[in-house]
């Protein structure tokens, strides 16, 4: 999967993966995890996500990455927010002027596995609601190895996914089920679900496209030392 698929999508406004409102469950578990106020968080793939400004709210140092210099020119004019720009190796780096005050919001424009693994060493949490499942297997691999894996020891992470019985729709989103998670993740991550829910009745767009069951899951990850 390219990226020219994911900057087709912003530019025809093809984003039904995008919520107008913050993830419920990011608000419902987020505290479980123990995060310390001022801890950088990064959010991979996050479009124009209002999970950031809440994660910034709750003192948090965001670190977004996105491909797409429309989903990030998006956020910062639906949120009336401001940012310098700065051209570095790894694409452009938008930093608000006017987070909220207890944290901050920086994006990358640029290619998730292009991100310095100086900058991913100082991310102390990671949050990912929307980067695993819009990838193919060799790709979650390349997520899980290249990039959560580069996370610096104790750093932790809430993890969100779907879950549908696979050849029943082409993703994305993919279905990545517990055994997923684990295979991705048992090396270096202590893993625990925090909740398993169906949302078939809620998720209409997934019984069009012929799917039978479809749940979501919430994980807390904690990199071994």
């Amino acid at each position: 999967m390219k990226a020219e698929y994911w900057l087709q999508r912003w530019r025809e406004g093809r984003t039904g993966w995008h919520h107008e409102s913050v993830m419920p469950l990011l608000e419902q578990h987020w505290d479980a995890l123990g995060i310390t106020r001022g801890t950088r968080v990064l959010v991979p793939l996050c479009g124009k996500s209002l999970d950031m400004p809440w994660l910034a709210q709750q003192g948090m140092r965001v670190l977004g990455i996105e491909i797409s210099p429309v989903a990030i020119e998006a956020f910062l004019a639906e949120n009336h927010l401001h940012a310098s720009q700065t051209e570095m190796a790894n694409g452009t780096h938008y930093r608000i002027a006017d987070a909220p005050a207890d944290g901050d919001i920086e994006i990358i424009n640029g290619d998730v596995f292009g991100v310095a693994s100086g900058l991913l060493e100082e991310c102390g949490a990671f949050y990912d609601r929307a980067a695993l499942i819009a990838f193919p297997a060799p790709m979650r691999d390349r997520l899980a190895r290249e990039v959560y894996a580069k996370l610096p020891a104790s750093a932790r992470g809430l993890l969100i996914t779907l879950d549908y019985p696979v050849g029943e729709m082409e993703g994305p989103p993919f279905s990545v089920d517990e055994a997923e998670v684990h295979r991705l993740c048992d090396a270096q991550w202590s893993i625990r679900q925090l909740e398993r829910r169906d949302i078939l009745a809620s998720q209409p767009s997934f019984s069009q496209n012929g799917v039978t069951t479809l749940h979501t899951a919430v994980y807390a990850l904690t990199r071994r030392e």
